[in-house]
């Protein structure tokens, strides 16, 4: 997709704080630092739109970005973070769960999944939970750049494997610094919300 025009539209915990327009919505979740806000600044050509930060658990609301008035890229607060308090934790598990419960513009869930490390029992909560809403995911592999281009088979297929995704299933790499893997993340994105440009 070219894109060219994006506004953050909204910010919010609620759903009286959520556009009303009626577009469709792609969710983009993860456990915190795993790199969200780079792969959606990566996919919206923006150095900093999503606030990127060395410090897990940044993003505490849902946020959305109007990408072309054909879309909304709703970037989910990361979970599993270990140093936010119990209390905080919950709070923003049953945000997400409101969100992707209740919400009818959603039409697609990416979640993301640290490339370099088997996936988390959060991270399969995850999958799990977002399959039991009616979604299959679009599994992203972010962090393809600190592993060598040998190295990466190995570990799709471990993502894979962990995640109970078929053999010929879908994992895409992602890399912030290369870009590697955006056309093939809008491509899937494109494809699932029937989009043409």
């Amino acid at each position: 997709m070219l894109v060219n025009n994006v506004t953050l539209e909204a910010v919010g915990v609620k759903m009286e704080q959520f556009p009303m327009t009626g577009m469709p919505e792609v969710a983009f979740a993860g456990k915190s630092n795993v790199g969200k806000s780079s792969l959606i600044n990566g996919l919206i050509n923006r150095k900093a739109l999503a606030r990127t930060s060395g410090q897990p658990g940044k993003t505490r609301t849902i946020n959305f970005y109007n990408v072309e008035n054909l879309l909304y890229i709703v970037d989910l607060p990361g979970y599993g973070y270990a140093k936010t308090s119990k209390s905080e934790r919950e709070s923003w598990g049953k945000m997400i769960e409101y969100y992707l419960k209740r919400r009818e513009s959603l039409k697609l869930v990416v979640l993301l999944i640290d490339i370099r490390h088997e996936p988390s029992e959060n991270d399969k909560m995850m999958a799990d939970w977002i399959r039991q809403n009616g979604f299959e995911p679009i599994i992203v592999a972010t962090k393809s750049d600190k592993l060598k281009r040998s190295q990466l088979t190995k570990h799709i297929n471990m993502i894979k494997k962990a995640m109970g995704i078929k053999e010929d299933g879908i994992v895409l790499p992602f890399s912030s610094m290369t870009k590697q893997g955006k056309e093939e993340i809008w491509y899937a994105i494109e494809k699932a919300l029937n989009i043409k440009e």
